[in-house]
C-alpha cells in the first residue's frame, strides 16, 4: 500500500532498550490519525541443531521464565540487538553461549519476522545453527540463571508446535522452518 505518510512522531519515553513514541500518520483520503510505537533495535533468534548418535535432528531449547506473561515459556535461544552496530550474526553466536553454552560452527539464515506489526518496528533475524561446539555459559540476568535447556528430538519440538505446547512466535516460526529445510 501506498499513500501514507508519517507528518511527526515524539518521544514519550526513553526506556534501557526500548523507545516509546507516538506518531501523526496521513491516509491516502487524507485522514490524520496517531499511533503509538514500540521502537526497537531488535532481536535475534536461534535454532541450534545437532545430529544423535542415530543422525536423527535434536534441538536445544530453553524454558525460561517471562515477566510480560508471567510465566516460563519454551523458545529457541533469543536475545535483543542491545549492541550497537553488532551484526545479527554476532548477535545470534553471543546467545547461544550466554543461554545454552554452545558455539555454533555455521549459521544459516532463515528469516526476518516483524514479530508484533501493530505495535513495534521490531525485527527478529531467525538463525539454524550447525556444528556445535560445547563452551561455558555466560548467563545474563535472574531470567537465564534460573533457565532450564531441553534436549529434544526436533520432530517433538515440532509436535510441541502443533499441538500449541510452543506458542512463541520466533520459535513456532524457527523450528517449522528448519525442520522443513532438513527434510
Amino acid at each position: 500500500m501506498t499513500g501514507f505518510r508519517r507528518l511527526d512522531e515524539s518521544l514519550i519515553h526513553q526506556g534501557h532498550i526500548w523507545r516509546l513514541a507516538t506518531a501523526e500518520f496521513e491516509s491516502p483520503d487524507g485522514e490524520r490519525f496517531h499511533r503509538d510505537i514500540v521502537r526497537s533495535p531488535g532481536a535475534v533468534g536461534v535454532v541450534p541443531i545437532w545430529m544423535d548418535s542415530e543422525g536423527v535432528p535434536a534441538v536445544l531449547l530453553v524454558r525460561q521464565f517471562r515477566a510480560a506473561y508471567e510465566e516460563a515459556i519454551i523458545e529457541i535461544p533469543a536475545g535483543m540487538r542491545d549492541v550497537p552496530g553488532e551484526p545479527p550474526e554476532d548477535t545470534a553466536r553471543r546467545e547461544l553461549i550466554e543461554e545454552i553454552g554452545m558455539q555454533a560452527g555455521r549459521l544459516v539464515h532463515l528469516i526476518d519476522l516483524y514479530p508484533s506489526p501493530g505495535m513495534t518496528d521490531s525485527v527478529t533475524s531467525v538463525f539454524l545453527a550447525h556444528d556445535l561446539q560445547e563452551t561455558a555459559q555466560d548467563l545474563q540476568g535472574p531470567e537465564e540463571r534460573h533457565l532450564e535447556v531441553l534436549n529434544i528430538p526436533l520432530a517433538e519440538a515440532v509436535s510441541w508446535v502443533l499441538s500449541g505446547m510452543i506458542r512463541d512466535a520466533k520459535t513456532v516460526a524457527g523450528l517449522l522452518l528448519a525442520e522443513r529445510l532438513l527434510r
